[in-house]
């Protein structure tokens, strides 16, 4: 009887410890939108990872998106439900959340979308609806990754979609009005960004101990985000998820237009291996990387994760503020 009563307040506890809210959380590929008064962190994670927050300092873990995902097992063998760097996005009163699903370390990937009336977890309207695949990429067939997703809509309203990871770099795709499929040939999409200082078919070798059919290619995690009427493509470089080895960065790229080409500082363009670097790792944090900008009640944020120095090289949420000099974004560090 004792047993079976210290079981009991074992899971109550257990329940109202994971009910609080924590600081300094550990996070992979984090993307953040408001809604009210209630700032929403979405991430990889089993099912999608949530986490709510009324200040942006403490946060609360709330109930995964997915359940299960019984379109992902067919299309990627051997998933279980570990879904990658979302992107979430607002359009007409509904709230569109884009995720990968992938095998690691090889393109056989893709991009889902499900959507949502509201992100209050209280609401009557609560319930997220799964549309399925967006897109897919292919070993042999395709030479790009269908992971990473990002959405924006254009100065005329049209959405498209940046993504990918190593291979031949990151793409663009054009999305219909409904921002539920792709626009055009899916298969040979342009690239806005890569590591290669120049095109070619030829993907250069992977180092390291790191992924063979990945190729050494190592850029991922597009965002492009609008200001002062360009359009600022942020992207990460080397290698994040090896902990104290991590040696992910940050770079940017500009264009007056959506499709390119993102330039950096230097004039040079980031499809032929340009980019400014934004931030970089240091004695605090062993890489920083996968980036996302909003802007929240006029300021604008920059939300990341980073490899903790301190703490045996674990992923941790940073959101820092981003300032403007010369038409370029500074990352105001705290």
């Amino acid at each position: 009887m004792r047993a079976n009563i210290f079981i009991i307040l074992l899971f109550f506890y257990c329940n109202i410890f994971a009910q609080q809210n924590t600081t300094n959380i550990s996070v992979h590929d984090p993307v953040i939108i408001k809604q009210d008064s209630v700032y929403y962190i979405f991430c990889t994670g089993r099912g999608i990872s949530v986490w709510s927050s009324k200040n942006m300092k403490e946060w609360k873990r709330e109930k995964p998106v997915f359940d299960t995902l019984p379109w992902a097992v067919q299309a990627v063998n051997g998933f279980k439900n570990h879904i990658w760097a979302p992107d979430i996005f607002y359009h007409k009163g509904l709230y569109y959340l884009y995720y990968s699903i992938s095998a690691f370390g090889k393109n056989t990937s893709c991009i889902g979308v499900a959507t949502n009336k509201t992100l209050n977890t209280s609401s009557p309207n609560f319930k997220w609806m799964d549309h399925g695949k967006v897109i897919q990429s292919y070993p042999g067939k395709t030479n790009w990754n269908a992971i990473d997703p990002n959405i924006i809509s254009d100065k005329k309203g049209n959405a498209w979609m940046s993504f990918g990871s190593f291979w031949d770099g990151l793409k663009l795709i054009s999305l219909t009005k409904d921002r539920l499929h792709t626009k055009g040939d899916t298969i040979n999409v342009p690239t806005i960004a890569s590591r290669k200082k120049q095109s070619s078919s030829d993907n250069p070798p992977s180092v390291d101990d790191n992924p063979k059919d990945a190729g050494g290619n190592a850029i991922e995690a597009p965002f492009i985000f609008y200001k002062n009427d360009y359009y600022y493509l942020f992207a990460s470089i080397d290698y994040c998820c090896k902990g104290v080895k991590s040696t992910y960065k940050m770079i940017v790229g500009r264009s007056k237009k959506i499709t390119g080409p993102f330039m950096d500082k230097d004039g040079m363009d980031m499809a032929k291996g340009g980019g400014t670097i934004v931030l970089a790792g240091d004695s605090n944090w062993y890489g920083v990387g996968h980036s996302a900008a909003a802007n929240f009640d006029g300021v604008d944020y920059l939300v990341f994760h980073a490899y903790d120095a301190k703490d045996n090289g674990r992923s941790k949420l940073r959101i820092e503020k981003l300032n403007w000099e010369n038409g370029w974004p500074v990352v105001l560090q705290q």
